[in-house]
Order: C-alpha cells, then structure tokens, then sequence
C-alpha cells in the first residue's frame, strides 16, 4: 500500500495485556460457544486480504464512484432523501445562490486563519506557485470528507507539480482543526469567518428552515460548527494561476457534484 508501517514496542510487562485493556488483567475471548453454535471463522489472512483490496479500491475508486455509493446508501436510509434534496436545490435557486467566478475572472483576495490559529493570505500563496481553492461545507458534511481525503491522496503530485490546495469551511478553527486531525490533511483548512470570503466568491447561501430542522433532528448542529450562523458555502473549486486569474473550476448547487481532484491537477502544470 506504499505506505510505512507503524510499531510500538511497550515494557515486557505492558506486552502481556491488549492494548485496549482497561485494567491491568490478562483478559481472554473464547469462541468455542460461537463455533459449537454454528458460527464459522474466517481465516485470518483471508480477513487481511480483504481488508487490503477494499483500502486498494478506495485508492483507485474515482470521486463520483464514491458519492455514489455514499448517495445510495443514504438512499436507503431514508426513502424520502430524494424529495428533501430536489426542495433544497429549488431554495437555492430560488435565492440566486451558487454563481460564483466565471473563467477568466479575477480571484478576490483574502486572508483567513488556518486550524492554528495562523493567518494565511491568498496573494502571498500565489506568489509561490498555482492555488486549487475548494469550498465546502463542514466536517459533518460525509461528501465534503471524501472530497478532501482524495485531495489528500494526490497532495505529493499536486506539490510536485509546483501547486498547493486551500480547503475553506465557515467552520470555526477548532472545527478546522479536528477535520484536519481526524483526516490527516497536509494542505491548509481556513476558516471562513460569516462567510465573508465565500461572500466575495458569490458562493454564499443561508440554510432553509427546513433544512435546519432535518440536521438537527439528525444531531448536526450546524450553528454550533459555524459559530452561531446557518450559512453555508455553495461547494466549488477553482484553480488559479499565479497572477491571480480563475483559469478552470465551477460551482455547484448539487453539493454531490464536484471535479474530480485528478481532473484538477492536470489543470495545473499549464500554469508553469
């Protein structure tokens, strides 16, 4: 899988006891009345090997194929998902969301405070090489978490063709930093403050009312992430050169709807 294997090697006395151990005993798990039940093992390596082809296929899975699955999942979870979706696009279209920059245009400026609390500002990123910029909507957001984690994927191409990726949330910098924790991202994650940045991108929407209800019954409590605000960025990603020119990207009302990260990074060596 190319990647390091981690190990820990405790006292003599902590390799006796599971790691997950609670106290200081040697617990021990039978199977046998499992197995006198009927119940049939499978071979450990045919467990690992499992284990190993579906983190393979997740590699090579494109981002559709994984909103799709993720899409009919949910589907089944809840029959009425479809008529709650198609309600929520019309709102938005009937607020005039989702515009945001066409190509060619210039990318407004900013400055917004990474998951450390550290300012970082557009221009001066530019300075260094091209910007993929990506708005989404928050951690709780599953689709938003699969587009960032097959960003992550790609983040050695991405460098070494001489680019870098801002992800921008209206999370507040401790919701930023747990995403960028719990994901294991090496690219910025700034917090987008009022959506004042996805303002300036005409990106910038509020939540229906009854959008608000169904996350809340749902345990989301989107005030709580954003800091006491229901609005949200219309998703969208934007690659700019270094002069500052939106050269390829789009927005989208569908939030299920995003460019593929390969896609965005062939977009990128051109602007060398």
């Amino acid at each position: 899988m190319n990647t390091t294997p981690l190990f820990h090697v405790g006292r003599h006395e902590e390799q006796t006891l599971s790691p997950y151990a609670m106290f200081p005993y040697t617990w021990k798990i039978l199977n046998s009345i499992a197995a006198s039940l009927g119940f049939k093992f499978p071979p450990i390596q045919k467990s690992i090997s499992l284990m190993v082809q579906d983190s393979v296929s997740k590699w090579e899975r494109s981002l559709k194929e994984e909103f799709d699955a993720l899409h009919a999942q949910n589907r089944n979870m809840s029959p009425d998902a479809s008529a709650t979706f198609a309600r929520l696009i019309q709102d938005l279209r009937d607020q005039g969301a989702g515009k945001g920059l066409n190509i060619g245009d210039k990318a407004p400026d900013f400055t917004l405070e990474d998951a450390t609390g550290k300012p970082v500002t557009l221009s001066e990123e530019l300075a260094k090489g091209p910007v993929i910029i990506v708005f989404y909507r928050g951690e709780w957001c599953p689709y938003c978490n699969l587009q960032l984690k097959a960003y992550e994927r790609i983040m050695n191409e991405i460098k070494a063709a001489g680019a870098q990726l801002i992800a921008i949330s209206p999370q507040t910098p401790a919701h930023s930093l747990s995403m960028k924790e719990k994901h294991e991202l090496s690219f910025f994650v700034l917090s987008d403050a009022n959506n004042k940045t996805a303002e300036n991108y005409n990106l910038k929407y509020k939540l229906p009312y009854f959008m608000q209800a169904i996350q809340k019954r749902s345990g989301i409590e989107l005030h709580q992430y954003n800091g006491d605000t229901f609005e949200l960025p219309v998703t969208a990603t934007y690659i700019i050169d270094k002069k500052g020119t939106v050269i390829a990207g789009t927005s989208d009302l569908n939030h299920r709807t995003r460019i593929e990260p390969s896609e965005a990074l062939k977009k990128v060596p051109s602007l060398q």
